[in-house]
């Protein structure tokens, strides 16, 4: 009879080769990206595994030599007691398309899908919430898109959305709303929203658990330590739930994202945006706004707010932008 283990990956280096070597075999990437593994054992044979990340389930794997849902039972009853204690009601799943159905059968809904992964969420507030929330945001005309973490709102960042306001009747700026930045999310809301308010056809929205968040594209926030395989996987995800979910919604019909030349994971985000928009959604390249030569960053703000570089920061801020973090930051000097 099947036993249920936690697997401490860090610790026990015979069973995490074990877990990649199932994750492997089942056909998914090796995404050491997670808090808590469980296993389903019988004797030392690893049959099963589940493990999370935050509010997201994620490597769910049976052997295809035990293919079992009993299997997977004890495994997500688990996680969900984890979910459970840590306080919270709303969880996400990456599965294959193979298990979707089994993981509908437990009232996850599916969110978006590839060829090699589908999202499934449950709990509440869920996508349908969101998607009501953007509906009443809902301007008529031509839309276009810009999903920003604004950490902070830097001159690059206006001149995207500068550009794209030229162009189309509405642009709806995306501020990540995860908690995984130097500014808060509600700072950096608010930066969006003073640093575009020039812009009578802006829209500034938080993206919520919708758009690179923790649950769609928790690689994102590893920048150099990503996984690339495992986070052109996620950014697939995340693409085709904008296309499929986000822009009709909105009437959404292009998106505007800079050049990446600094950054690997955000690089593969933009190839895995083109290729799902591909029919759907036309993708604005621009190149990035420089500076005496050099791109403007928001890490390079971040440096100099560290430095108290205020030349650095006079040009690569917006006057408003400047204020604002000087009053409002405890990461001004």
């Amino acid at each position: 009879m099947a036993e249920l283990r936690r697997i401490w990956l860090t610790i026990d280096h015979d069973e995490a080769a074990a877990w990649a070597a199932l994750l492997t075999k089942s056909g998914l990437a090796v995404d050491h990206q997670v808090e808590v593994t469980f296993g389903m054992f019988e004797g030392e044979t690893l049959l099963a595994t589940a493990s999370l990340y935050g509010q997201i389930i994620k490597c769910v794997a049976v052997d295809p030599a035990a293919q079992s849902e009993n299997l997977l039972a004890p495994l997500l009853q688990a996680a969900f007691d984890q979910l459970d204690d840590n306080g919270s009601q709303h969880a996400f799943i990456y599965t294959k398309p193979s298990t979707q159905a089994f993981f509908q059968s437990l009232g996850f809904k599916p969110l978006a899908h590839s060829d090699e992964v589908v999202l499934l969420e449950r709990g509440y507030p869920d996508l349908d919430d969101y998607l009501h929330t953007l509906q009443q945001a809902k301007r008529p005309g031509s839309a276009a898109a810009i999903v920003m973490n604004a950490n902070p709102f830097t001159r690059g960042h206006h001149y995207l959305v500068s550009q794209a306001a030229q162009q189309y009747d509405t642009v709806y700026v995306f501020v990540l709303s995860a908690e995984r930045a130097l500014f808060s999310a509600a700072d950096r809301l608010a930066m969006v929203k003073l640093g575009t308010q020039e812009f009578s056809n802006v829209v500034v929205l938080p993206t919520r658990d919708y758009m690179v968040s923790s649950a769609t594209f928790p690689s994102y926030f590893l920048k150099d330590r990503a996984d690339l395989a495992v986070a052109k996987q996620q950014a697939r995800i995340d693409a085709e739930l904008f296309v499929q979910k986000i822009a009709p919604t909105l009437g959404i019909t292009a998106r505007f994202v800079s050049e990446e030349p600094l950054s690997p994971v955000t690089a593969v985000y933009n190839t895995e945006l083109a290729a799902a928009f591909v029919g759907h959604i036309q993708l604005h390249v621009l190149p990035r706004k420089a500076v005496a030569g050099a791109p403007i960053s928001a890490t390079t703000v971040r440096q100099a707010l560290q430095n108290a570089d205020q030349s650095t920061l006079e040009k690569l801020l917006l006057p408003s932008i400047y204020r604002y973090i000087k009053e409002h930051s405890s990461h001004a000097n």
